[in-house]
């Protein structure tokens, strides 16, 4: 088969997969984990085939007319360069992994047949965002992913909790996607083509009259898909939906895709250096907000969603800088070590019956209860805090040293003003980072207290991929010095300046938070603040479903937990309630839109029912008092019929006459 076969067959594998899986749910269940599993499998291994023949040479590109428009065509196009290999080897190994896991998670859900088939719809999306040559076909894949995340995220839809994170993500990412839209349709319209390359050629022939307004259009979009401010309070408030979707969503799919569509077309972007300057604020107030709000959560999947957003600001940062490879560098490194995360928490919530951080911290003996899950979640947390030489090491350094490089003046692409907001912010986040990650682990694995119950071993399906995936996080870094060639050329590998300022920051921020810990460990003899609420013996997927039901009953917030022993109001002392809280966008995004909209629906909804109805009620009443009245002049009597007929002759001949008389006297 030819590359371009091959590249077509990725993302249809697992699209065929979702088809089958639905048709065949209820009527041979047998075949749906198969059918979950092995399309997206292969889909991962023909990706690796298509690299691999790729090889990071010249872009392939392939295309066919999908549709005439009169104007602006619309191709079914391929654009297969490095970037494009790389990123759907990710998504076809992590979506495997969430499928493989899933078997066991939700081995007894009476849903899972619909569960996985939107898993793979979800990964075929990604994959046609990924290999995609034409941005209306993107779009395609793009909104898909919208949709399918709507209905993963209320997986649970028993739960309040799920039904409102699903609705949420759908609206939040919506009102992103509408200005998302309208850029699409005006660059189309400068550049006389939906086709990337055709765009690329536009924006280097300075043909785009309008790079600074579609730049910015585009932004919006991106920071709904991707979590960043002022959009991301979404991602969040989508941990109620199952663990594997929230690693798929959180390191393959998603939040990466705003991310690689802003790499797809970076030089529109770095045609305006105001675009690049509102990215470079964009992503520092995404990095330190969510970094600071991850050290104060309870909940441990929504430490790790923070982490998500606050590793997404420095892609964006990069990006912001003008650096791509580094970009795409971490979301690979990201990609591997975050879905690793997601995927032991949801062991971790299945052994200790809880989501609660201040509830582990009351448990001793976890971690030699889950092995598997311990050692691997303390190789990806180790790569989350850049130690070296775990892979996230390698790849934030690639983000500070093009931050440096820029701020510094050494790069045209972007103002010098953009890389000192990253630079600053991305060393401010660093510290921030180990902190809540070293935090993560002490309270998790370090409890003291009652003996955590023994379970058993967890099913195999979800303890082997831990396993496959602790190896790119581990070692991916190392490969730094060969990825140049499959981007743009720009050396990956860390300077001896930000390697030593970037791993000392971490390492500052780590011995703190021990400190901190240390320091409060002698106030967990205290009774325990809460109950472990779910039931232990329960499949996995149940156990979490009422861990997050029971945490705001038990604790009073969704977020946080009144823990003094928590080493993180140590550390943020007043701030902590508001890094708990978010910083209360969502209230302000409850005063300034929620409450309008909802009253003004009142209102709505008043004239409706009350003058609109009104008028219609009247209009049927006034209607039915005429037929009374017509009906009583119908009496069956010929007579009298007669006779309304010559009274009523007689009435237009006189009326007749008087008219003739008054035009003739005029």
């Amino acid at each position: 088969m030819t590359t371009t076969t091959l590249a077509v067959l990725v993302p249809l594998l697992p699209f065929l997969g979702a088809a089958a899986g639905l048709l065949l749910g209820r009527r041979a269940p047998g075949f749906v984990r198969p059918l979950a599993v092995l399309p997206t499998l292969a889909a991962a291994v023909l990706a690796v085939v298509v690299a691999v023949r790729q090889d990071g040479g010249k872009a392939i590109d392939a295309s066919t007319q999908l549709t005439p428009t009169g104007s602006v065509p619309i191709d079914l196009a391929l654009h297969l360069d490095g970037f494009a290999a790389l990123a759907a080897i990710l998504v076809g190994i992590v979506a495997s992994c969430v499928q493989i896991y899933s078997t066991g998670y939700l081995r007894d859900d009476p849903r899972y047949p619909s569960y996985a088939a939107l898993v793979s719809l979800f990964t075929s999306a990604m994959l046609l965002v990924v290999y995609s040559g034409d941005l209306m076909v993107l779009l395609v894949g793009w909104e898909i992913m919208g949709i399918c995340s709507y209905f993963l995220v209320g997986h649970y839809w028993e739960t309040p909790e799920a039904r409102a994170a699903s609705l949420k993500a759908f609206l939040v990412t919506k009102l992103g996607d509408v200005p998302f839209l309208i850029g699409l349709f005006a660059l189309a319209a400068d550049a006389g083509t939906f086709r990337i390359t055709g765009i690329l050629g536009a924006v280097a022939a300075d043909a785009v009259e309008h790079p600074t307004l579609i730049a910015l259009l585009l932004l919006a979009g991106v920071a709904g898909k991707s979590a960043q401010f002022p959009l991301h309070t979404w991602l969040p408030d989508a941990m109620a939906g199952p663990t594997p979707v929230s690693a798929l969503i959180h390191a393959a799919t998603m939040v990466a895709a705003g991310i690689y569509f802003v790499a797809r077309l970076l030089p529109l972007f770095a045609a305006s250096a105001a675009a690049m300057t509102v990215l470079a604020v964009m992503a520092a107030v995404t990095m330190v907000g969510s970094a600071l709000a991850a050290l104060a959560q309870d909940d441990i999947k929504r430490v790790l969603a923070y982490s998500t957003i606050g590793q997404l600001g420095y892609m964006s940062g990069a990006l912001a800088v003008g650096d791509r490879g580094a970009a795409v560098f971490h979301l690979l490194s990201h990609g591997a070590f975050k879905a690793l995360l997601f995927l032991a928490a949801g062991v971790i919530i299945h052994a200790a019956g809880t989501n609660s951080l201040a509830a582990m911290s009351r448990m001793s003996g976890l971690s030699k209860r889950v092995p598997d899950a311990y050692w691997t979640m303390t190789v990806a947390l180790l790569a989350l805090a850049a130690i070296p030489p775990f892979a996230g090491f390698f790849s934030k350094e690639a983000v500070l040293v093009a931050a440096e490089h820029t701020a510094l003046g050494d790069s045209e692409t972007a103002p010098a003003t953009a890389g000192w907001f990253v630079l600053v912010a991305a060393l401010l986040t660093a510290v921030l980072t180990a902190a809540y990650a070293i935090r993560l682990w002490l309270l998790t694995f370090r409890g003291r207290g009652a003996e955590a119950p023994d379970h058993g071993r967890q099913p195999l399906s979800m303890t082997t991929v831990l396993w496959v995936l602790a190896v790119p996080s581990l070692a991916f870094g190392l490969t730094a010095g060969r990825l140049p060639r499959w981007f743009d050329g720009h050396a990956l590998t860390p300077t001896l300046t930000t390697a030593v300022l970037g791993t000392g920051v971490a390492l500052v921020g780590g011995l703190v938070t021990y400190g901190a810990w240390r320091h409060s460990t002698a106030l967990a003899a205290r009774p325990p603040i809460g109950a472990v609420a779910a039931h232990p013996d329960a499949e996995p997927a149940v156990s979490e479903a009422e861990a997050i039901a029971t945490h705001t009953p038990a604790y009073g917030d969704i977020a946080a937990a009144h823990d003094p022993a928590d080493p993180a109001r140590l550390l943020l002392g007043p701030l902590h309630r508001h890094a708990a809280a978010g910083f209360h966008v969502d209230a302000l995004y409850s005063v300034l839109f929620v409450r309008p909209v909802r009253a003004a629906a009142r209102l709505v909804r008043f004239l409706d029912r009350e003058v609109v109805d009104t008028y219609v009620r009247g209009s049927g009443t006034g209607t039915r008092w005429l037929g009374t009245a017509v009906r009583r002049a119908q009496t069956g009597n010929v007579q009298t019929y007669l006779s309304a007929l010559l009274a009523g002759s007689v009435v237009l001949a006189i009326a007749a006459v008087v008219l003739s008389n008054v035009n003739a006297g005029s």
